[in-house]
């Protein structure tokens, strides 16, 4: 396999809503460079991308699949990645390593939610962007509106380098305004004719060369100057403006294909020779304190994981991108991360499933590596010493989540496992092992992001396995102040059990006053692992309990707070000052004092006004503007509480708060009342009062025996 040097290699992701034609795309930019001899097609089920199982069933993409082509003595690295918002984990990786991120349109439906919402992911990444329209041969087909919305989505910025002579069945040839060329495709597609632009589109091809003109020129100076001089650019001049505005994302060119008619890709793969920026030219990635990377071809070698992939009868296949020198097998380096010592093994690089040997990856370039040990997704490996980290991929938060059983017992050591090995390759997925709940707790990003989990666990591992309703942690607080005393003590034989203790529970705020007619000694507080504070407050005075007793007072109220009085679920918020009591010389202890202030607190918390909090998300929904109505009905629904909404083109994004009770599947309803076209994502907000009934139906089913 021939080693490239990185001014000849090009990084391109493949990014757009399911069913615009990405795996298309790839397939026939593979085939018109000659890297396959047959079209294949996802209806029958033999692309070189989607090639796993799943990818067959479902007849579209679930995981990013890395592809390679030689174009003219170019190595253009293909991804392509899923167009659906349940895979998204796949996605983030390919923006994060990509030099050129391609969005492909459906010229049918326009800017879809999810090329809106990976555009972004590819703007926070700063990675330089183009668009291609692609089925203009469709039945439906609305070219010009589909550039009016990817203007009014993306910016104005966008701008058109080409567009159909005519579309519909008619569709057979491209205008290209970079060129001033129409390009006539055989019935066949492939290799067009070269033919003058018709007088029929000649008024439209003039005026958008001259937008295309003075948007290049508007980005350099020189050129500018050459353009008041003489009126125009020449080829050569405009792709060098288009070049330098490409990469600092000044300008976002927009080109057209039918990939399944194979009509417009060899024009797209000049353009990613000529005109899109190698590895060495764009944005450097930054290292975790925050400074630039520089990319240095004849530095020592610096390699990021951004991928991991596990194959049967080999293990995992590491997916790598190198930022400085070169990798070579038998390569000694260290994980920053662990600090272990990695020797890299055999290299290849990949055509779906295809694996091809190389002896050398060099800046810039795209590879794998089997057996890397101790090495996980987002590390970082150098040569000893140069103890350098790379910024890590940013992974989307989940949007939804389920509880995992197994239907039989025994098998627990294998879930764990199994878990860990799914999570190492899709680190979108969070796994929570949930004491307070105890439950195994799967986050993923979709309905259909959890069956593909349940199908791994169940098909790959063996293991059988259902999906149940996650509970909901639920907190508990108090709502006005209460005090009680409690005497424990305790004379059976030997020694005894004395202590007494009175304390006083409030609700807690901050810059709250000392209580009334106290004088407080000592202050802990304490930011509790499960959300909020406690503040307690040693007041005692006379010496009534000795000092070297509040550490078992306190153990014996964060024991109780972890368990709370009212329904079980912990407790948060609550200020303690313990103000008097009484001990024995000789009876009193540690333990004794841990007892009497469980049941002290106990007995103030349940007459200080209980209240049960339920956790509220920040909710933002990302629609299309036809179904805002709905969703904002349906978010009413489920108690959800509005809080703005903003627009982008044709696509509005909602912004709510929701109890996290009533998110339980919503992503698939969302999708049913959008016919998939929505998005949504959830954070964490806050702890409110949950409604009564909610309350009494928590303290109710908290009353119920254990094992019921």
């Amino acid at each position: 396999m021939k080693v490239y040097n990185p001014t000849r290699i090009r990084n391109v992701v493949l990014l757009g809503h399911s069913g615009s034609g990405k795996t298309t795309l790839a397939e026939t930019m593979l085939f018109e460079s000659g890297a396959i001899h047959r079209r294949g097609s996802v209806e029958e089920k033999n692309t070189i991308s989607d090639y796993q199982s799943l990818e067959k069933e479902k007849q579209k993409s679930i995981y990013s699949t890395f592809m390679n082509l030689d174009w003219r003595g170019h190595k253009i690295n293909l991804i392509d990645t899923p167009g659906t918002q349940d895979y998204i984990g796949e996605v983030a990786g390919a923006i994060r390593i990509a030099d050129t991120a391609m969005v492909v349109l459906n010229s049918e439906y326009g800017v879809e939610t999810a090329a809106n919402s990976l555009w972004k992911m590819a703007e926070r990444y700063l990675v330089p962007s183009m668009i291609v329209v692609n089925k203009p041969d469709g039945p439906q087909s609305d070219f010009w509106k589909t550039v009016e919305e990817a203007k009014e989505t993306f910016g104005r910025e966008v701008t058109v380098v080409q567009f159909p002579y005519s579309e519909g069945d008619d569709f057979n040839a491209i205008v290209d305004v970079l060129r001033m060329t129409m390009y006539e495709f055989p019935e066949d597609g492939g290799k067009p004719d070269k033919l003058p632009i018709p007088d029929s589109v000649r008024v439209r091809a003039d005026r958008l060369h001259q937008e295309l003109v003075e948007t290049i020129a508007e980005n350099d100076e020189l050129l500018m100057d050459i353009y008041f001089e003489h009126g125009e650019l020449d080829e050569e001049q405009m792709q060098k403006g288009l070049h330098l505005s490409l990469v600092n994302r000044q300008i976002f060119p927009l080109f057209c294909t039918s990939a399944s008619l194979n009509m417009g890709s060899g024009r797209v793969m000049g353009f990613l020779d000529d005109v899109v920026p190698n590895p060495l030219e764009v944005q450097p990635p930054k290292k975790e304190s925050g400074e630039p990377f520089t990319l240095n071809p004849e530095g020592d070698p610096v390699i990021f994981l951004f991928k991991t992939q596990s194959e049967s009868h080999v293990g995992d296949l590491i997916y790598f991108k190198v930022y400085s020198g070169s990798a070579k097998p038998g390569l000694d380096l260290v994980n920053s991360s662990n600090k272990s010592t990695v020797r890299m093994g055999n290299l290849y690089v990949t055509e779906g499933h295809n694996r091809l040997e190389v002896s050398e990856v060099k800046t810039g370039d795209i590879a794998a590596a089997v057996k890397l040990k101790d090495s996980e997704v987002n590390d970082t490996l150098a040569l000893k010493g140069m103890d350098i980290s790379l910024q890590p991929i940013n992974f989307p938060s989940p949007t939804i989540r389920t509880a995992v059983k197994l239907t039989s017992e025994g098998d627990e050591d294998k879930l764990g496992n199994a878990l860990h090995q799914i999570q190492r390759e899709d680190p979108s997925i969070v796994i929570e092992y949930s004491q307070e709940l105890r439950q195994i707790i799967i986050h993923g990003q979709g309905e259909e992001h959890l069956m593909v989990i349940k199908n791994q666990l169940t098909n790959r591992f063996n293991l059988d396995v259902k999906f149940v309703t996650p509970k909901i942690p639920y907190r508990e607080t108090i709502t006005k102040s209460s005090s009680a005393r409690y005497k424990h003590k305790k004379q059976s034989g030997g020694a005894g059990q004395f202590a007494e203790v009175e304390m006083l529970l409030e609700p807690y705020r901050e810059g709250m006053p000392d209580p009334d007619g106290m004088k407080v000694r000592d202050v802990e507080v304490h930011d509790l692992p499960w959300g909020g504070k406690l503040v307690f407050q040693n007041c005692i005075v006379g010496g009534v309990i000795d000092t070297r007793f509040m550490p078992a007072i306190l153990k014996g109220v964060m024991e109780k707070m972890e368990e709370g009085p009212m329904s079980g679920c912990r407790v948060r918020d609550v200020r303690v000052s313990v103000y008097d009591g009484g001990m024995h010389s000789v009876d009193s202890n540690e333990a004794a004092f841990k007892t009497a202030a469980i049941m002290a607190f106990k007995d103030a918390f349940m007459r200080a006004s209980p209240q049960l909090m339920e956790p509220l998300y920040d909710v933002s929904v990302t629609v299309p503007q036809e179904f805002t109505g709905d969703v904002m009905s349906d978010l009413g629904t489920r108690r959800g509480q509005v809080q703005g909404m903003e627009g982008e083109g044709a696509i509005q994004t909602i912004h709510a708060q929701v109890p996290l009770e009533e998110l339980d599947h919503y992503s698939t309803s969302l999708k049913s009342m959008t016919k998939g076209s929505a998005a949504h994502s959830r954070d964490f907000s806050h702890y409110a009062r949950a409604p009564h009934d909610i309350q009494e139906r928590v303290i109710e089913k908290n009353r119920e025996p254990v094992n019921a």
